[in-house]
């Protein structure tokens, strides 16, 4: 006699109480210190991002640790809430380096020995928001698809390479780098500051997410993790950034056909609002079916990743192969309804669109995603 399988859990689309006052909160913070004036100033400046506004989003309201367990010094939340906090960084543009810190960092060291001093005490750093940290790899690497690295370990622990378009490098101060040593891949621990580090920034075409290349030259390392172990650790946290990236791009998302709506009822031709021209209400209501939707991805791919589910790379891969192209089709559906005005640099839209434009090559294109997930289904190509 054969025991039936157990059906795995229904998804849980919908958000929590908790979730919804993580949400208030996050955006009323937003909403008092970045708004589009003080985004689009603070992109004039030098300076990477705003540390207070980062400090008072990982330290003040602790989103920082969401993903870290509380024996660990974090919050012992889980991805849900960490794409709770993308969604309203998506909505606001906000220069903070939440995804590449906060999830994709974290993501990596837990995936190490949190037993170990070399682990955990950086760990419990970032949960608090006193270290920014990086995985040092392209910010185009899609799951799956770290390879070999191309930096180089000594059997003193030295390394030296080059890595190219690494986001937030250059306001990091712990890099997590996948180097090669003499026994195999490793996950290495490097400050930032230490001899040997250089950082060199280039001008990306999304401003609130700043890029480097980053030099080692010899620079001292710690091993956190070897082997299967470290790639394992980088798959993860790559697996995790992209199915949280998805909330980031359904903010962005969400504010474009928000902002849409709202101007095209309050600017008229002819007497009426031009959202009540049957042309226009047909496509933002096109719009608004792919909102719908993409928000189900997104959230799908969220509980997924927070139950620990066997599914989780379907999930993410369908996730980052549909919100996407829907991130960035509302970002021009906003420009083209606002008219002359969404290409001035004073209307925010255009920050809006350059967004959803390097995050969709972030962490895999979607047509990286739509080949994952057609190996993932067992579909053949035509």
């Amino acid at each position: 006699m054969t025991t039936p399988m157990s059906a795995a859990p229904e998804p849980d689309l919908l958000y929590s109480a908790d979730e919804e006052a993580l949400r208030d909160a996050v955006r009323a913070l937003l909403a008092d210190r970045s708004d589009p004036a003080t985004v689009l100033a603070g992109l004039e400046s030098a300076l990477p991002y705003d540390r207070e506004l980062w400090r008072a989003l990982a330290t003040g309201i602790g989103t920082a640790g969401l993903l870290v367990p509380e024996k660990l010094g974090g919050a012992g939340a889980s991805a849900r809430e960490a794409a709770v906090v993308l969604e309203e960084l998506g909505r606001s543009v906000a220069p903070a380096p939440y995804l590449t810190s906060a999830v994709i960092a974290v993501t990596a060291l837990l995936g190490c020995d949190t037993d170990q001093t070399d682990v955990a005490g950086p760990l419990a750093a970032l949960a608090e928001g006193r270290t920014l940290g990086v995985l040092a790899l392209p910010l185009t690497t899609a799951p799956g698809g770290a390879g070999e690295p191309t930096v180089r370990a000594d059997a003193d622990g030295a390394l030296t390479g080059r890595v190219t378009s690494v986001a937030d490098a250059a306001a990091a101060e712990l890099l997590l780098v996948w180097a090669q040593g003499p026994h195999g891949p490793a996950l290495h621990a490097v400050e930032a500051p230490a001899d040997g580090v250089r950082t060199e920034a280039v001008i990306p075409l999304d401003l609130t997410r700043p890029l480097a290349h980053l030099t080692l030259d010899g620079a001292p390392g710690r091993v956190l993790a070897a082997g299967d172990r470290a790639r394992d650790a980088v798959e993860r946290a790559l697996l995790t950034g992209a199915g949280l990236l998805a909330s980031e791009q359904l903010g962005i998302a969400e504010w474009c056909l928000a902002e849409t709506v709202r101007h095209t009822t309050q600017r008229t031709q002819f007497g009426r609002p031009v959202g009540s021209f049957q042309a226009l209400k047909h496509r933002m209501a096109a719009l608004w079916l792919e909102v719908a939707s993409a928000r189900a991805a997104a959230r799908n791919a969220a509980d997924a990743l927070a139950g620990g589910s066997p599914d989780a790379p379907l999930a993410v891969a369908v996730a980052q192969a549909y919100c996407a192209p829907v991130a960035v089709r509302a970002a021009e559906e906003c420009i083209q309804l606002h008219g002359g005005i969404g290409m001035t640099w004073e209307h925010p839209a255009h920050l809006y669109l350059k967004r959803a434009k390097a995050d969709q090559l972030a962490l895999g294109a979607p047509g990286r995603h739509r080949a994952a997930l057609a190996e993932l289904a067992g579909l053949s190509a035509p």
